[in-house]
């Protein structure tokens, strides 16, 4: 049954495809117009040699040895111009259909839930959105142009070969039925192979991606013949389903047009022989191969562009198939300029999948605004997952998370993420000016004076300003030429100019050094000065100070009150603090 459905899905695929061209319908009919004229210049050629022959070779006419030669220029003149005009028209829908679709792709994946980018590889999307788009636009212009210039030309080669000889004509058509069955056969096949080749291309985009960003890794712990070995596992694999294309294409050809020059020689018997009266001359004869000679490259083309139709088929399904993705759920109607901050979990139960073992189990507690509250526990237990209920990267499954009284879900997403700031141990810099990375997105219109301002107020001002262009000078992809401390301090100004009521703090001095850590200690004690702070920290160390401390142990929370209460009951906080503490004894 899917064998008989797939060729209507690829039917619908390839009609929702061509759709991307419908906008440029003017440009289109001006390809048209280029491609008959193209088609028309082939049967003028063929046409020409009878005149050439019967008139100039044989009668020796003085006009006819006058015109010909002119007609002959401006045939090829004719095709020149119709060439360009139909080739850069069609180009130009193709780059667009391009851009149309990367612009529409990349919107789309800013649109789609975090939980999304759990599942699936970065080198996917990528390869999506680089090594499928161009075969979708070879699909929808490339085989478009070929489709429909050589079918007008092979229409009017085989309309002026009846006007000669109906019955050699009818010769040459007896080898329809044949390549018709050798192409459906092809194209079946074709559709396959080139869904592998674009799997197998994510995946060396995916392994290519995970050694240039995790070099560093690879080098110090000697990786490089472990990536090396898988990376030719999967160029290996992508080698053989392209071969399998290209043998596929290599054998088909030559049996096609066997085919076709088995009808040729059946036609070059039957008009030489002296019974045939089909030809009059040999004007007409010679005409009437040229027309069939110059029959065969579009007919080889109409065949061949079966495979390409059929990759690009193959890649819009994978386009189709992220563009029509549901987006993060955004049903909620309430706006509001700036929260007061107080934070409700009630019976909260999360997991991370329908049929997974939940990571969160029947949370419930409450923050007040302006107060910092740390949630501590093992690895594992919950607690990234729990602040990030909180901006809706993923939806609860049972339970109830509220800002100031509301259920996030009433919110509008927008909204609602105007009311947090973020500093994480991964800090996300882009390849920018620092000014920019510091008043990102919509900070953007922020004055200088206020970016320095947050620079100044995260204690990074002072490093920046001995940069040999300041705020402008650029961080490098994901700010590499930044030290980590610094890194962190330009993701505190970014926090402290948002200036949002809710802030989460997401281990974010754990991997730093103590002067780093001092510095970007001060910065985030000035961040949290009036700000309801959710803290996640491994060093409990840094979390001593906040109001309230929240243990979790396997999704439940188990203790919650000060730093000295909880440590006077005795329970899990005082057995992770006092672990803590005893093994930097030891190491020291």
């Amino acid at each position: 049954m899917s064998s008989a459905a797939r060729p209507v899905k690829g039917s619908q695929t390839y009609r929702r495809l061509l759709g991307y061209a419908r906008p440029h319908w003017g440009v289109f009919l001006w390809s048209i117009l280029g491609m008959a004229l193209y088609a028309s210049t082939e049967t003028l050629f063929a046409a020409l040699m009878k005149p050439m022959l019967d008139q100039s070779f044989v009668a020796r006419d003085p006009e006819a040895i006058k015109l010909i030669p002119l007609a002959l220029m401006g045939i090829f003149l004719l095709r020149g111009i119709a060439g360009f005009l139909s080739t850069y028209s069609m180009s130009w829908i193709g780059r667009t259909i391009i851009k149309t679709l990367r612009g529409e792709m990349f919107r789309q994946l800013l649109r789609l839930p975090t939980a999304y980018f759990d599942r699936t590889a970065s080198g996917q999307l990528l390869s999506k959105l680089t090594y499928n788009v161009e075969q979708v636009s070879q699909a929808s212009t490339n085989a478009v142009t070929i489709v429909v210039r050589d079918t007008l030309t092979a229409l009017g080669l085989l309309g002026y070969m009846f006007y000669l000889s109906g019955t050699l004509s009818l010769v040459f058509l007896l080898a329809g039925p044949f390549i018709a069955v050798v192409v459906v056969y092809v194209s079946r096949r074709f559709r396959r192979v080139s869904t592998r080749i674009q799997d197998s291309m994510g995946e060396v985009t995916q392994i290519t991606q995970e050694a240039i960003e995790g070099q560093r890794e690879v080098k110090i712990f000697g990786g490089q013949d472990y990536e090396t070995a898988h990376f030719d596992d999967v160029n290996e694999h992508n080698q053989r389903q392209q071969l399998k294309m290209v043998a596929t294409s290599a054998i088909s050809v030559p049996f096609i047009q066997l085919l076709a020059a088995t009808a040729l020689a059946g036609i070059i018997y039957m008009a030489t022989h002296d019974s045939s009266r089909t030809i009059t001359s040999a004007g007409t004869f010679v005409s009437f191969i040229t027309a069939l000679m110059l029959l065969l490259p579009p007919l080889k083309r109409l065949t061949t562009v079966n495979s390409m139709v059929q990759r690009g088929i193959a890649a819009a399904e994978t386009i189709f198939e992220l563009l029509d993705l549901p987006p993060e759920q955004d049903h909620g109607k309430h706006s509001v300029e700036r929260a007061e901050g107080r934070i409700e979990y009630r019976g909260v139960r999360f997991a991370y999948r329908d049929d997974a073992e939940p990571v969160l189990k029947d949370v419930s507690f409450t923050v007040e605004p302006g107060q910092t509250v740390a949630f501590v526990g093992r690895s594992g237990s919950g607690k990234s997952t729990l602040v990030n209920l909180l901006p809706r990267f993923y939806d609860i499954t049972t339970g109830q998370v509220l800002l100031d009284g509301m259920e996030v879900r009433d919110y509008r997403l927008a909204s609602l993420r105007e009311q947090v700031a973020l500093v994480s141990q991964h800090v996300t810099l882009f390849n920018d000016t620092i000014g920019r990375n510091i008043a990102y997105g919509r900070l953007a219109s922020s004055s200088r004076e206020q970016i320095e301002a947050a620079a100044e107020a995260a204690h990074a001002l002072d490093f920046i300003r001995e940069l040999p262009q300041g705020l402008d000078t650029l961080v490098g992809e994901n700010g590499l030429l930044l030290s980590g401390g610094q890194r962190q301090r330009i993701a505190i100004a970014r926090a402290i100019l948002r200036n949002a009521p809710v802030l989460i703090l997401d281990e974010a001095t754990s991997a730093l050094d103590a002067e780093s850590e001092f510095h970007v200690q001060a910065g985030l004690e000035q961040l949290m000065r009036g700000r309801t702070t959710l803290v996640i920290a491994h060093r409990l160390s840094t979390v001593e100070k906040a109001d309230r401390i929240i243990v979790l142990d396997e999704g439940r929370l188990v203790e919650s009150g000060t730093h000295q209460e909880l440590l006077a009951k005795g329970g899990h906080y005082a057995m992770l603090y006092g672990m803590q503490f005893r093994d930097a004894g030891a190491s020291v």
